[in-house]
């Protein structure tokens, strides 16, 4: 897509102001350092979703703003070499497999100066598991309570836990004494927020925001640059184009041809990697006939020109998807090596369009493939606007049911309406990602677990087809609890069965972590040479990044 920095980063604080930024002219580059020694700023990608952006810096919601760089985990695990690394705490220890204890770091405080207490850790956690319309980890399900004492937070589950380290750890704290009084969690969209991170809010609009760094941050001697600079582009090829110009530091777009387009512009500055991602797969929306009928989602399976995708467009950056859900070679240890290719279906129409002939799915005179009822089958197919791989990929999707006699119609929303009409089930087909995680449990957890569902017209956490399976749940809580190796290994084979018997969703394509970055102003971003971290780990590239030439 041409601008996902918003969905895939998460990264951002609190709006102080509406104080106007000028945006009419590109950036220029920075002359030498502030006095302090700081690289005056750095220019980076969008920052919210929607053609006019509203100030919403509530972490959990799935309208905020960039959040990242303000709320703070207590631990990083970073999403390439999944690296755990000591953040609001310093260290944890496991009593058994069921309960958790965290030490917390002294010295931390709320960007109000208030201090940072396990009270903050303690009201976190409670809220998320009383309104799990906040759970974007799924820590809620699992714990059972959480209590603080002085410097350190102890956490009981209800079932063994061990497995799920990286998803409890990765709930971003918010403080106490604001979010106590703030009424209705989900609602609450955070205007004055306060965090512990290394930047705050110093201007915000409708075409840019500017955070600035907090002297007064716990490893303030880490961070390098005074002012992150973020800009809203109403359209992708605007903000291609300010990318092929220089004028951001740091983006993460889909680029076509990215070593012409972007790299030869300046060789010595202007650099790229695109980290392994997550499964992008077809989400039908499985409350809705034909979708709910196990015989059409098989017959699919084999209808999409995956490779084509791959090629044309993803302009041959990824590799296609496993109908097992996995990431290969990534999970190759995970595999079930009874499914042929590695559960990778190949694309053959005439098979395709056998099985939803065996299935009932007639075809009429004109050539269109009729429902159950006797009627034409005809889909919505949401891609948010300016989302140009996937607009490409789901095109290609929409030529590839009209073989089958099926008409798509592509529509392209507001990023904003897509997730909102997304969360809550109002969609036939879309694309949905998950996976790439350092945590198998969540891997399959997200798009699976009924847990993560939710009535039509309510919004679901991250299982938006709606698939509800008892097999499912009862082989996720057995991943979850299991001892040993051996145990987790037969839970998600046993997933992967699902995905190649049930089709709950189609995998096509393995994503990539688009990141762009230049080198004139700051070294040190992640790369393929040095991978400490991908472009959604904020944190731990602010912490790293050093002012060019020192």
């Amino acid at each position: 897509m041409a601008r996902r920095w918003r969905l895939l980063v998460v990264a951002m604080a609190a709006a102080v102001g509406m104080g106007t930024v000028s945006c009419s002219a590109g950036p220029t580059e920075a002359e030498g350092l502030t006095a302090d020694g700081l690289v005056p700023f750095i220019n980076m990608g969008d920052y919210a979703p929607g053609a006019s952006p509203q100030r919403n810096f509530n972490p959990f919601s799935p309208n905020k703003a960039v959040v990242g760089f303000t709320f703070e985990t207590l631990y990083q695990v970073d999403g390439f070499n999944c690296a755990e690394t000591p953040w609001l705490a310093t260290a944890y220890q496991w009593e058994g497999t069921q309960k958790l204890t965290f030490t917390l770091r002294d010295g931390v405080r709320w960007h109000d100066g208030r201090p940072f207490t396990a009270d903050d850790v303690v009201f976190t956690y409670e809220m998320i598991k009383a309104n799990p319309a906040l759970d974007l980890m799924g820590v809620g399900p699992i714990l059972k309570s959480v209590t603080g004492q002085g410097s350190t937070v102890t956490m009981e589950f209800n079932s063994p836990a061990a497995l799920l380290f990286s998803k409890i750890a990765k709930v971003e704290i918010v403080p106490k004494h604001i979010w106590e009084s703030a009424g209705d969690p989900v609602r609450f969209t955070n205007n004055d927020a306060i965090g512990t991170g290394p930047y705050r809010v110093k201007t915000f609009n409708a075409r840019q925001m500017v955070l600035e760094r907090d002297p007064g941050y716990w490893q303030a001697d880490k961070v390098k640059v005074k002012e992150l600079r973020f800009t809203h582009s109403p359209e992708g090829q605007v903000d291609q184009l300010r990318l092929e110009r220089g004028e951001y530091d740091m983006n993460s777009m889909f680029v076509p041809d990215i070593e012409k387009v972007y790299v030869a512009k300046d060789p010595e500055h202007n650099k790229y990697w695109f980290a392994p991602g997550g499964v992008i797969s077809l989400y039908p929306n499985l409350t809705k006939a034909p979708f709910d009928d196990v015989e059409f989602r098989r017959a699919l399976t084999s209808a999409f020109d995956r490779q084509g995708i791959a090629d044309k467009a993803q302009f041959g950056y990824v590799e296609t998807a496993s109908q097992t859900g996995l990431i290969l070679p990534n999970q190759e240890e995970w595999l079930d090596n009874d499914f042929p290719d590695g559960g990778r279906i190949a694309y053959d129409v005439d098979k395709a369009r056998k099985a939803l002939d065996d299935a009932g799915y007639e075809v009429d005179g004109e050539n269109r493939r009729l429902g159950k009822d006797g009627k034409p089958l005809s889909f919505e197919f949401k891609v948010p606007t300016g989302w140009n791989d996937w607009i490409q990929a789901a095109q290609i999707v929409k030529d590839d049911f009209r073989e089958l006699g099926i008409q798509v119609d592509v529509a392209t929303p507001q990023q904003a309406t897509y997730e909102a009409d997304r969360a809550v089930g109002n969609y036939d087909l879309l694309f949905g990602v998950y996976g790439g995680d350092c945590n198998i449990h969540k891997d399959f957890a997200d798009p699976l677990a009924s847990g993560q569902s939710a009535e039509i017209g309510k919004p679901a956490v991250s299982n938006f087809s709606r698939w509800r399976d008892d097999t499912t749940d009862q082989l996720l809580n057995t991943l979850a609890s299991a001892g040993d190796e051996q145990a987790q290994k037969d839970a998600v084979r046993g997933l992967q069965q699902v995905m190649m018997d049930e089709v709950p969703n189609i995998p096509l394509w393995y994503g990539a972590k688009w990141f762009q970055y230049r080198t004139k102003r700051v070294t040190g971003w992640p790369s393929a040479e040095d991978p400490y971290a991908t472009s959604t780990d904020v944190l731990l590239i602010v912490t790293r990044l050093q002012p060019a030439g020192s």
